[in-house]
Parts: C-alpha cells; structure tokens; sequence
C-alpha cells in the first residue's frame, strides 16, 4: 500500500490493480507511487516523460522524492535540497546541488530562480540529469510498502514493483469488481468463499447462478421453480411460478364470465358453476347468437350498398385526383421558377440600385459643370461682343487702348477656364461610360468594336493591348479587367488572340481576403447561331504575384497566350459587324461577405 494524492490535494491510497483472484499480479498504471510533496497539484513537468529509464508508471512519486522507509538512513548527498527526500529523477545544478526533476521544475517556474542551497541564479540549459546518483538511489535497501501490514521483506528500491505484485500483505480490492472492500492479497481466498455479498451463489430451485445480492430477489419475483400459493385458495396448496398462469384457466374456484358474454349473457360465476349454468342456458345463448348474426347480417348489408355507391364515384374522384397532381406538380415547376425569376431580379434590382446612386452623384456633379461651362460661355460671348464694340472704337479713336488690352486679357483667362472645364466635362463623361458598363456580379461582357483596325494597330506594332472597362464581383468587392493581343503575346504573337485576366487595385481591398482565389473563365463568344463559344478557365495560383494585394494601379496579367488561333478567330463566325465579343466570368460563390 502506498501514498497519492486525490485531485483535491487530499491523501489517499492508491492500489495496484487486480484483474484476477491471483497471488501473482502485473502492476499497472495505477500502481505504488509515493506521497508528493504538497506544493503542487500538477502531478507531472510538462515536456517530461512519466517514468524514467524503464521505471513503470505509478513507482515514482507524483511529486517530490521518495517516502519510503530505507534500512539505512540515506546520505546527505541523496536528498533533495528543496523537499529534503530522497531524490526522485536527480537533476543537478551548475553550482553541484541535486533536486528531484519536479522541485527543479517548480523553482525554474518562477521568476528569476535561485538555488535555495546558495542563492546562485539557476539556468535551464546548465541543469543536467543525475543518472550516477540515480542509479545509487536505486540500490539503497527499503522495507516494503506494505510494511504496516505486516511484511519485513528487505529489498532495492528499484526492486518494489516487482515485490508488490506478489506481496501477500499488499491490500488491493475485490477482484470481482462491485464489491467496494480492500484486503490484503493473502484474504482474498476467504473473502471471495466466506465474505463478498457478491460471490456468485446457486437458486435452490430453479439452479440458475447468480450473485448472492440478487439471490432473495430473484426468488421472490421471477424464479420459475419457486412455490407459490394459487390466488383463489383452491386445494392447491403449492405449485411453481410457471404454472400458475396456465392453473388460473383450470381452477374451479377462480371467477369467469361466461364465454357468451360478447352476445348478452351476463353471468358471472366459479369455474366450478360455470359448466351447469352452460348446459342449463344453452337455448338461450342460441338465441342470442341468432339474434347478434341478424344484426350482422343487416350491418353488412347496409355498409355493402354504401360501399357500392362509393365505389361508383371513385373511377371519377381517381381521375380528378390525378389532374390535381398534374396541376399541383405545374404549379410547384411554376413557383420554383417564379422564386429563381424573383430571387434573380432582387440581386440585380439591388446591384442596380447601387449603380444608379453612383450614377446621381455624378451627374449632379456633371450638371454643375455644365451650368458653369453655360455660365462662361454667356460671359465669354458679352466679352467678345464688348471687344468687337471697342475695335470698332479704337478705330475711330486711341483712347480706349488700354481697355482692348484688359478686355484681351480676361478673355483669355476666361478662354483658360473654358478649357479646364471642357477637360473635365470629358473626364466625367468618361467615368458616366465606365459607370454604365461596370458590372458587379463577376461577370463582363466586353465588346470590341472596328477589329480590323485595331488587329492593324497592333501587327504595326502602335496598339499592342486593350484593356477592358472595369468590373467588380461585387459593389464592394475585387476589382478587375480583361487585357487582349489582338495580334498575340508572347509564344501567340502573330498566330494567335491572347487574353489575359487582371486584378486591379480597388476601393475595398483592406476588407477583402487575399491572396485573390477564385475561378475565372475566359470565353469568346459565338455570334452565329450555333453559339459554339471558345473558353478556357484556371484556379488562380497562391503564390503568384497577379494575384496578390495590388500594391500598384493593377496586377501583372495572367491568362492564355495562346488563347485561340487568328485563322479559327476570323473563319468562324466569331466576328460580326467588324466586332468581337468576350466574357470573362469571376466565381462568387464561396465568396465571403467583407
């Protein structure tokens, strides 16, 4: 038997395990540990292993060194400086001192650790495991465990494990599991004979085995073999559990109803009466049969014309019925379609009423230049027409000379004005274009017009690329565009159209996950009525740089150099009116929210 300690911090016993009634046991997890030292609850270092050199679990303390009584008094060298035991799991410090692993571990917890030896700082990395002294410590003798019981066997301390798996005097419970009581290893032979309540016992009547708890139970409810007394005092005194269900049909004392009971016959009586009363009443137990089968006869007559009435509107309610489903099911189709039209249009009548804000607060501004572009050009005619008033005087007369020149001048300043304003009368009315033509949905449609002279543009080398307008996953999601090598790029050039994706910088890309992640499916769309669309998608990679945060106005462009071959373009029906068309569609599905 052996000190531990509970989770509460209090004292207790802790037993090796037995799994048998055998005097020869394994130790287990739970087997003998010694009493830690009070200090701590943690029961092991972290970053340490439970047991130390093949020692097995529950041999050393949880905490502290170790208890046990040693034959002779241990040397001061094997004592631990912080608990004064004999070391468990020596370490040694840089100053030549010896702790137990868990009263080193507990000083290096605290802030600036000290040797309580000599007061030297103590460093983690400088502290070394003891394995000579351990070894030492090993072979002190000790008295067993179970000393108080009774024992003198003499032994290592590395030896107790073995020892307690075989000791006669180690207290250890009951092997059969529910009995809650402890003794030593040599009772157990008596107590499982003489004294567990649960040792295993046999019914006197019926032979089943079973515990000697649920023995008297089992006979007075269940036991098949028991004797019991008929209910209704009969001549049978006794007779087992089992019969007495079939006695009860058979007893002449056990009350019954009349078995005609269901047609009228209220007698009541003994089994023993019940035979003369049949025999006495039989007439009348006919005519109440006959009775009862009349009754039924007409029951069954009524509830047959009903039936058949029933029966001739069913073929018509069966056909109604099945119209019903039918138009149930196109009405359903029809809902479904009507909640996808519903839901479709509320996302764009939300994307849209996004835009046409956008769109107000520009033209307000764009109105506002135009009043003031009215407004100097209304100023700009008076002054010209007082200038054509004053060249009309100054040629009858010098004296307004002067006035020519500062009327010149104004009119320049005006001319100035003019032109700052028409420059950015042109700036919104581009930025009114692009807010048009933006898209927030992932999806672009670009259409490129006059492609024979922009393929020219870039085979001459003047036009190599076009950038698409704008568009966005979302009114506050990524920003991009489609860039396009009507002549090629790269390994495409000369043979090939190349398009590209690109991430640009946007409004909104602090509250956006990066690196950018979603598919993107580039397409050039068929304008004949085949609509045999060319496309091409990839999953953007992690680690490239084009899908990063965009740190510049937009990302290096990734996509297809060789997206689609200049003689399939300009055969096919691909090109109309002198214009091409491409989609480039963003995944948003998984997208989240910012």
């Amino acid at each position: 038997m052996s000190a531990g300690r509970s989770a509460d911090g209090r004292e207790v016993q802790i037993p090796l395990q037995q799994a048998a009634p055998s005097l020869a046991l394994p130790l287990s997890a739970a087997a003998v540990v010694s009493a830690p030292s009070p200090r701590s609850s943690n029961p092991r270092p972290p970053g340490e292993p439970p047991t130390q050199q093949g020692a097995p679990a529950g041999f050393l303390p949880l905490r502290g060194g170790f208890r046990d009584h040693f034959v002779e008094a241990p040397e001061a060298k094997y004592c631990c400086e912080a608990c004064r035991l004999v070391l468990c799991q020596p370490r040694q410090t840089e100053c030549g001192h010896r702790f137990c692993y868990s009263c080193i571990n507990d000083i290096l917890s605290c802030p600036n650790p000290v040797c309580p030896a000599d007061m030297e700082p103590l460093f983690k990395d400088k502290i070394f495991r003891d394995v000579c002294c351990h070894r030492e410590i090993m072979a002190l003798k000790v008295y067993c465990r179970s000393e108080a019981n009774g024992c003198q066997e003499q032994m290592s301390l590395q030896q107790i494990p073995d020892h307690l798996n075989v000791c006669p005097f180690f207290e250890v419970p009951c092997p059969l599991g529910k009995c809650k009581e402890r003794m030593m290893r040599k009772e157990i032979p008596e107590h499982l004979a003489w004294k567990c309540k649960y040792r295993e016992s046999t019914c006197e009547f019926c032979k089943n085995k079973m515990p000697l708890t649920e023995l008297q139970k089992h006979k007075e409810t269940v036991c098949p073999a028991f004797p019991v007394s008929c209910p209704n005092h009969c001549t049978s005194s006794s007779l087992p559990r089992s019969e007495l269900s079939s006695h009860q049909h058979d007893c002449p004392k056990a009350q019954v109803s009349c078995q005609f009971h269901r047609y009228g016959c209220s007698f009541k009586g003994l089994n023993l009466d019940m035979r003369q009363h049949e025999s006495s009443f039989a007439a009348e137990h006919l005519k109440m049969m006959a009775t009862r089968t009349g009754l039924l006869e007409t029951k069954v007559e009524e509830v047959k014309g009903e039936l058949m009435e029933r029966y001739k509107v069913l073929p018509a309610l069966s056909t109604r019925l099945s119209d019903l489903e039918s138009q149930t099911d196109e009405l359903r189709e029809r809902n479904r379609q009507m909640e996808q039209k519903l839901a479709a249009m509320q996302k764009l009548m939300s994307s849209h009423t996004e835009k046409l804000l956008e769109v107000e607060l520009e033209l307000r501004s764009l109105r506002q230049l135009r009043d003031e572009m009215e407004n100097l050009r209304g100023t700009l005619d008076t002054v010209r027409t007082r200038l054509s008033a004053l060249e009309q005087g100054g040629r009858s007369g010098s004296g307004s000379a002067h006035t020519l020149a500062s009327l010149e001048t104004q009119l320049n300043r005006h001319d100035d004005m003019l032109s700052v304003h028409e420059i950015r009368l042109a700036d919104m009315d581009l930025r009114f274009q692009v807010l048009e033509t933006a898209s927030y949905n992932g999806t672009l449609i670009w259409k490129i017009r006059d492609y024979k002279r922009r393929k020219q543009d870039a085979v001459a080398g003047k036009t190599l690329s076009l950038y698409s307008q704008p568009f966005y996953t979302g009114y506050f999601g990524y920003k991009m565009c489609a860039r396009v090598y009507l002549n090629g790029d790269g390994m495409g050039k000369g043979t090939h159209l190349s398009l590209f994706f690109v991430v640009m910088r946007g409004e909104y890309d602090a509250l956006l996950p990066w690196p950018f992640k979603q598919k993107v499916t580039l397409m050039l769309m068929d304008q004949g009525p085949s609509r045999k669309h060319l496309g091409d998608a990839f999953k953007p990679d992690p680690s490239s740089s084009s899908f990063r945060r965009p740190v510049a106005e937009m990302n290096i462009a990734s996509g297809c150099p060789l997206f689609v071959s200049q003689s399939v373009l300009e055969s096919g029906t691909y090109i109309k009116d002198d214009t091409i068309f491409i989609k480039v569609t963003v995944d948003t599905s998984d997208l989240p929210e910012p």
